[in-house]
């Protein structure tokens, strides 16, 4: 069956370092650590979405040596776009421009061009749109998806430590040298929740472009309501998962090797999975459920119901009770499980692999759990370890609210292409930023005295201003192809 078969990263090199953020906005560093992570990246003045997923897709036809004119396919998966009409086209021609440059050719004039939106979950969608490809219409081809997004909040707002820029370039094959996907037993869900995580157009109706053409492009959120609705829709695709693959949710939630969750910040999957582990418990009336409602003080009986009752989240919204908790006594019962044996089995060690490159990575939108999977396996063939025929999940999520649950297995010498990933070359070389040099990039600006990024990437040339009879290109991003600086 069809699956990944490399992956290639771009990020900023341009960093915020956590600890600093802590001083700079008075917050507990332990605990901005232990919930976010270390760090995130910032765009650079002349980096966009569109920079930044050419970059990655770039690295990855090297990576790989393919051939351009066998790929078929290249979607972009973002919610950061800067056009409402073009879209992963506008990569499809940078990439034709250094290719041709390097001497291998532009892309196949076939290819197709897709973008697709859906939150955090744009990019597993056009992976997801490149697996039907290769099983349908795209024999003995090749394709690419792309995650591609810059995570941005308004300064000194609850969510701003967990922001991030980057992209993950995805190679899909017929035939896959790292994991293949069992899409017909993949689990799906999605519902409607109002205004968990938004981002509407009039946001930008009093906002000015920034030195690359971008618009801040801070999201409306409501933090809590959006945590309940990422593990509810997570909790629904898992469950799809299991009836395809005539399961009990117990056995779907602790059958795996390794679980890969859309992260935003490093305890968001977490608490999540441990989630998923509750309803678990609850759906089957193991004992152990009522054994840790004992030890955190909470009616057993009482935690058995609140994880059976069915949860419509959207019509909380519509009461006016989003931001009121939804599982509180659940939510005390995982904070007490942290440390029992099985809850560490199923879900912290689970979790493991490719945790410390992550906590490094910042909040990449939709590229988060992309990045994870090419950490996960970079960490697996650094370490030595044969995880061939190891099964994975890999659940993604998008707010609105949307999720997608994929069983994976490590194919046979996976090795090989997993030493091709770079993922530690594309985090070499960060430059830390002080508070004023942040502040400046973070509104759009280029700080004086910045160190450039030496990298072959791609970068933004300019922005249209003529509104001719004859020609108009107002507000159009033009880019180019830096081979050094």
């Amino acid at each position: 069956m069809p699956g990944f078969s490399g992956f290639a990263l771009y990020t900023p090199r341009y960093r915020v370092d956590l600890s600093h953020w802590c001083e700079w906005r008075g917050q507990p560093r332990e605990k901005v650590h232990a919930v976010i992570g270390d760090g995130f990246r910032v765009c650079g003045p002349d980096e966009d979405v569109y920079s930044m997923a050419a970059t990655a897709a770039l690295r990855l036809i090297e990576a790989y040596d393919l051939d351009p004119a066998r790929i078929g396919y290249l979607a972009l998966g973002t919610e950061s776009s800067a056009d409402n009409a073009a879209g992963a086209v506008i990569v499809r021609g940078l990439l034709d421009e250094a290719l041709t440059a390097t001497g291998r050719g532009p892309l196949a004039r076939d290819c197709e061009v897709p973008e697709f939106k859906q939150a955090c979950l744009g990019g597993l969608y056009a992976a997801k749109g490149a697996l039907r490809y290769l099983g349908a219409d795209g024999c003995g081809r090749q394709a690419i998806a792309i995650a591609a997004d810059i995570a941005e909040y308004e300064p000194e707002s609850s969510g701003e430590p967990t922001q991030g820029a980057g992209a993950v370039a995805m190679l899909l094959e017929a035939e896959p040298r790292l994991l293949d996907v069992d899409l017909g037993a993949a689990g799906t869900a999605s519902a409607y929740r109002l205004a968990d995580f938004r981002k509407p157009v009039s946001r930008f109706c009093d906002r000015r472009p920034g030195a690359a053409g971008r618009v801040p492009d801070y999201p409306v959120f409501n933090g809590g309501f959006s945590t309940d609705c990422y593990v509810d829709a997570v909790r629904h695709a898992v469950t799809a998962l299991a009836d395809k693959r005539h399961q009990t949710l117990w056995d779907a939630v602790t059958d795996w090797d390794a679980v890969l969750l859309h992260r935003p910040y490093h305890r968001m999957p977490r608490n999540a999975w441990g989630m998923l582990y509750l309803f678990a418990l609850a759906a089957e009336g193991r004992p152990a459920l009522a054994h840790a409602a004992e030890a955190a003080g909470v009616d057993a009986g009482a935690l058995q119901a609140e994880l059976s009752a069915v949860v419509d989240l959207a019509e909380r919204a519509r009461e006016g009770r989003a931001n009121a908790p939804t599982w509180p006594l659940a939510q005390s019962v995982l904070r007490r499980l942290r440390d029992d044996p099985a809850f560490v089995e199923h879900v912290t060690d689970r979790m493991a692999p490719g945790d410390e490159r992550m906590r490094e990575l910042g909040n990449l939108y939709t590229a988060a759990l992309p990045a994870w999977l090419a950490a996960a396996l970079t960490a697996a063939a650094e370490a030595g370890t044969d995880i061939a025929g190891e099964r994975w999940l890999a659940a993604g999520y998008g707010s609105g609210d949307a999720a997608e649950a994929w069983p994976l297995r490590v194919v046979p010498g996976w090795r090989e292409a997993a030493g091709r990933i770079g993922l530690d070359a594309a985090l070499a070389g960060a430059v830390d930023l002080d508070r004023e040099q942040y502040a400046i990039l973070h509104a759009g600006g280029a700080p004086a005295g910045l160190a450039g990024d030496g990298g072959r990437r791609f970068a933004v040339a300019a922005v249209g201003e003529r509104d001719t009879a004859d020609f108009t290109d107002r507000g159009v991003v033009y880019h180019r192809y830096v081979t050094a600086q």
